[in-house]
């Protein structure tokens, strides 16, 4: 039980509790309004009145909308997928998962959980509703305005998808290189008690702290040549680099690679080198014993900051957008485009459609690894 001396005082316990709720609200009440804004017409989006945007008559009125039961039964497969990742999901891996390999069982799990809410959301649901809504009367009529127009305009005919895809590409590449070298150097460095080891890390930060175009403006002369340097080798089959998303990758993982490395340090400084030498005495290599070892422990850590890089890569605009053609266009400067043109109100809720897709990955990701963040962070807060 807490001590009287760290029992909070009731003003003080409601002030913070109050300045919680209001930026709380402050916080959430952009991403709520943009995505109630994109199920609904353009004469509802753009509405002076709040209840016309969220209730969405004109929208209702071209015979698109929702009922209670749909929102009853939607409610209810999102907070049953919620209940899934956040308590079902963690226990089946630990359980299953062979020892060493929790990485595969939680890529696994995820991709399992998110094409089955995918099916079941968007597939099974519907259906069910159709046959359903007749039979509960009142409950079954459209209550609210809804369209998902939008949704299929931006994705299908607007070949939003193509960015997504490019998105995977750029993010995928940037996560898996900073993690591969970001635990190899941060475990060898913080292996290392010497003045040299310091050293990199100071210039690391340094290197971190530059801004993003002066990297885009050092690797451009490389990127664009790289056909002529690259055709001694593999011939008439050269690439050019410039508008790949391979040349983002590299850019972005220059720029994120000190971030891992003094984060990934500060997690394997946490774990005693005791363990190091018991792996040594039983007779494994220093690879052994950091892969069968200490990997298994660096988790949380390496989950924790393989998110920080997913974010780098998945919400870049100035590289992206400095480096890659129209058709390799990630979609943060792809939704960008789609903003600064001249466009009718419609295509403007397509745009808002587009921006509240690329959060749901990231609602996603959020929910299923909340554990391994919080006990990541707090692990490489603390000094062990």
């Amino acid at each position: 039980m807490p001590t009287r001396a760290l029992t909070q005082p009731l003003p003080l316990k409601l002030t913070s509790t109050g300045f919680l709720l209001v930026w709380c609200v402050i916080a959430a009440f952009p991403i709520f309004w943009i995505a109630v804004m994109s199920f609904k017409s353009p004469v509802d989006a753009f509405a002076s009145n709040p209840f016309q945007v969220i209730f969405g008559p004109a929208t209702l009125a071209q015979g698109k909308g929702i009922s209670v039961l749909d929102i009853v039964l939607g409610l209810a497969v999102i907070w049953a997928t919620a209940r899934v990742a956040t308590r079902t999901l963690p226990r089946l891996i630990a359980s299953h998962a062979p020892a060493g390999y929790a990485w595969a069982g939680w890529i696994i799990g995820s991709l399992t959980l998110a094409v089955g809410f995918v099916v079941v959301f968007f597939g099974l649901l519907p259906a069910v509703l159709n046959a359903l809504s007749p039979i509960f009367g009142p409950l079954g009529r459209d209550v609210i305005g809804l369209s998902t127009e939008h949704y299929k305009t931006v994705w299908i005919d607007r070949g939003f998808s193509n960015n997504f895809q490019n998105s995977l590409i750029v993010t995928a590449g940037v996560v898996t290189v900073s993690l591969t070298v970001g635990t190899l150097a941060g475990y060898g460095l913080a292996r290392s008690g010497s003045n040299l080891a310091f050293g990199i890390l100071i210039v690391a930060l340094i290197f971190r702290a530059l801004p993003h175009s002066v990297l885009v403006a050092g690797y451009l002369p490389v990127f664009i040549n790289s056909a002529e340097w690259l055709r001694p080798i593999l011939g008439d089959n050269a690439p050019t680099l410039y508008g790949k998303p391979w040349a983002v990758i590299a850019v972005l993982v220059a720029i994120n690679q000190p971030f891992t490395i003094w984060m990934l340090r500060s997690f394997f400084q946490n774990i005693p080198a005791e363990l190091d030498e018991a792996a040594r005495v039983d007779g494994c290599s220093h690879f052994q014993a950091f892969r069968r070892v200490i990997m298994p422990v660096m988790w949380p850590g390496v989950i924790t900051t393989g998110l920080f890089s997913f974010l780098l890569g998945y919400n870049d605009f100035l590289v992206t957008s400095l480096l890659l053609d129209a058709q390799n266009q990630t979609m943060v400067p792809a939704i960008a485009g789609m903003f600064n043109r001249e466009t009718t109100t419609t295509d403007q809720v397509v745009a808002v459609a587009a921006a509240v897709s690329i959060t749901a990955p990231l609602f996603f990701l959020v929910m299923v690894f909340q554990r391994q963040i919080v006990s990541g962070l707090t692990a490489g807060a603390v000094k062990g």
